[in-house]
């Protein structure tokens, strides 16, 4: 079916530009973008005046498929993405059984195919159980269909296993994401050190650590010449650094989540387990860096880090709890909290969010101009809502946003022109 979306905003991250405008939905592809008029037949949808972008490619999503489907599975997922204005999931390695092997890829890509209304992708495990002693067959998994390779928060701690597994993804001209953080400095951290982990009482890992584990991946990257991407830079310590590897023209990138650029240590308060989060929480003056370096481009991606976990593991004492929160349906009222602060423009929010992380991973989508994937978000920026965890999509609902005023609700997703949220999704 034609789609005809009349009185849009519509936002181009690539040009950085607001404007409005008309879109055409044909065939899967952004037919047209302007004055254009309604085709015959064509379904009209009048999007009054709210705002039209590339919808969210989100990278480092938990799924529980394979091994944990009670937290959630890919309908659930795909459900609350679409919900949340994430068109495209990119799903982590870090399943029960790890995706490790070109048969498991085979069985969650079908499986993903079979059950989401949004677009799933999978990234593959780096070594074999994430175990850090063996690395996979990166050809086998890349001919299968990965689109990265990731041990997660398994961080490989062989610097001779790692520089294996780097020189052999750069032969083949594969991405590599890395978790920066020392392994030894940060076991069994609950909080970031200083003066609120001691008042808490609560094991911290020094912001240091995140600094220590960057400059060690990016030494190996500096000798073998992998591509590379730093799942979440969360502290001010580690950015000179990332500067300096870009300066020298290291094929380096990085990432932050939504919930370090909006929360802050001091948001734990009474032991809050839905604010446990890995790495965990940092201080504010760190929250205001991260913002500026995605504002300046030096951070290119974010993503929700979406993690489900159930009540039994988030309802224990803050430092046994199970790190991670759900992020795929709050995700772009989270973002509106820094377009509403003037921290972060639309455009530049989806830069971040769609247009970069579908170019470092080599897809069409994330792009407003003719010829596109018909990815599309409609959303309204400025409508407000409480938010109630118990109305969320996720099988879990460990979102640290429960009970918070948010603004900014989705009021359609497409997926390759197919309407898969909204009045009439």
């Amino acid at each position: 079916m034609t789609l005809f979306l009349e009185n849009a905003r519509v936002i181009d991250p690539e040009a950085g530009e607001i404007r409005e405008a008309n879109v055409i939905l044909d065939n899967g592809l952004i037919a047209a973008i302007g004055d254009a008029s309604a085709p015959m037949d064509a379904r009209i949808i009048d999007c009054g005046g709210k705002y039209l972008a590339p919808g969210i490619v989100d990278i480092g999503v938990k799924i529980g498929e394979p091994g944990e489907r009670h937290r959630e599975s890919f309908r659930s997922a795909g459900l609350a993405a679409a919900a949340g204005g994430v068109t495209t999931i990119i799903a982590r390695p870090d399943t029960v059984p790890a995706i490790d092997t070109p048969e498991v890829l085979e069985f969650v890509t079908r499986r993903a195919l079979e059950s989401s209304p949004v677009r799933i992708r999978h990234m593959a495990a780096l070594t074999k159980g994430r175990a850090g002693r063996e690395m996979t067959e990166i050809g086998f998994l890349l001919d299968a269909g990965a689109v990265a390779f990731t041990d997660g928060d398994h961080v490989v701690t062989d610097t001779k296993v790692l520089s294996r597994a780097l020189t052999y993804a750069r032969s083949l001209g594969a991405l590599v994401i890395g978790h920066p953080q020392d392994p030894g400095l940060s076991a069994g951290a609950a909080v970031t050190s200083g003066k609120f982990a001691s008042l808490m009482g609560l094991p911290g890992v020094h912001p240091m650590a995140e600094r220590i584990g960057l400059d060690r991946d990016l030494g190996l990257i500096e000798m073998t010449g992998a591509r590379y991407h730093a799942d979440q830079i969360t502290t001010a310590r580690s950015l000179p650094t990332l500067q300096r590897a870009k300066a020298n023209g290291l094929p380096v990138t990085a990432g932050v989540s939504i919930h370090h650029l909006t929360l802050n240590e001091l948001d734990v308060g009474d032991y809050r387990s839905f604010f446990k989060l890995s790495p965990p929480l940092r201080s504010e003056e760190d929250r205001l860096a991260v913002v500026a370096a995605v504002a300046e481009g030096l951070i290119d991606v974010i993503s929700s880090m979406h993690t489900p976990a159930d009540e039994e593991s988030k309802r224990l004492p803050f430092e046994e709890a199970q790190a991670g929160a759900v992020a795929l349906e709050t995700f772009l009222p989270a973002m509106m909290r820094l377009y509403h602060a003037g921290a972060l423009s639309l455009p530049d929010l989806f830069r971040a969010a769609s247009l970069n992380p579908a170019r470092l991973l080599g897809l069409p989508q994330g792009r407003m101009e003719e010829g596109a994937p018909a990815d599309l978000v409609l959303f309204d920026p400025d409508a407000p809502f409480l938010l109630d965890r118990f109305t969320l999509r996720s099988k879990s609902r460990n979102t640290p946003f429960d009970g918070q005023r948010m603004e900014g609700r989705v009021q359609a997703t497409f997926v390759a022109g197919r309407q898969v949220f909204g009045q009439e999704g």
